[in-house]
């Protein structure tokens, strides 16, 4: 398959074109426009327990597959925010991991399912799950979408990389993390940061550049509420 991705970083879309036969996976909802191609929609994997597990970190239950007829064809997808377009190349046996709301595609061999990140997930803000994406057959790619643009930064051994929880969309299977914070208490009330993510090992891991949930609170106080009326 040939993979293009168009308008980044700040309305980025990814166009697809398969050969016959071809497939690719996407997130319910990201198809912009298709040619030549046909569109099943069947669950993410994983069981009832897996689809339960991906909904609750962000996700979809169900995926959908578009496969390109005996011409082939061609699939453009997009996220729902705006912002950039990122691929992962996904080595056998490895694992990548995405947080909510950040997966966008991913080749037809490549299979997804929710890690529970277990209590931290209560601390840190964010979902209590993150998806894994993996390949148990052969090399495949997967595709990740942001809030602004993407930057990919290392994680060095006997070093710490500390990211804002808002930032983060996704890191390598070959980094360990912990919540905390920045600074103390009087930072984390009143210095503007919430709290952070700190990774240590040797690998990467990837940020985005705006914080949606901090777009979300700037706008509240100019929502509609029954005091102010309509």
């Amino acid at each position: 398959m040939q993979t293009v991705i168009e308008f980044d970083p700040s309305y980025a879309m990814l166009t697809v074109v398969l050969d016959p036969g071809e497939s690719i996976k996407a997130e319910p909802g990201a198809m912009v426009a298709q040619q030549d191609v046909e569109m099943k929609t069947g669950s993410a994997g994983g069981g009832i327990f897996g689809g339960i597990r991906r909904m609750l970190g962000g996700e979809s239950f169900f995926i959908n597959t578009f496969t390109a007829d005996r011409n082939g064809g061609q699939v453009c997808l997009a996220p729902s925010t705006p912002g950039d377009i990122g691929s992962f190349a996904l080595p056998t046996g490895r694992n990548l991991f995405i947080q909510a709301s950040s997966f966008l595609a991913c080749t037809e061999n490549v299979q997804t399912d929710s890690q529970f990140q277990g209590f931290r997930g209560f601390f840190s803000g964010e979902s209590l799950f993150f998806l894994r994406a993996f390949c148990e057959r052969g090399d495949g790619t997967v595709f990740y979408n942001s809030y602004g643009a993407i930057k990919r930064l290392p994680v060095e051994p006997g070093k710490e990389l500390v990211v804002d929880t808002g930032h983060l969309v996704a890191f390598s299977d070959d980094v360990e993390y912990s919540i905390g914070k920045v600074g103390g208490l009087r930072s984390l009330l009143g210095g503007g940061e919430g709290l952070v993510m700190k990774f240590r090992g040797n690998g990467h891991v990837w940020i985005q550049t705006r914080n949606l949930a901090s777009l979300v609170e700037k706008l509240i106080p100019f929502l509609p509420t029954p005091d102010r009326g309509q």
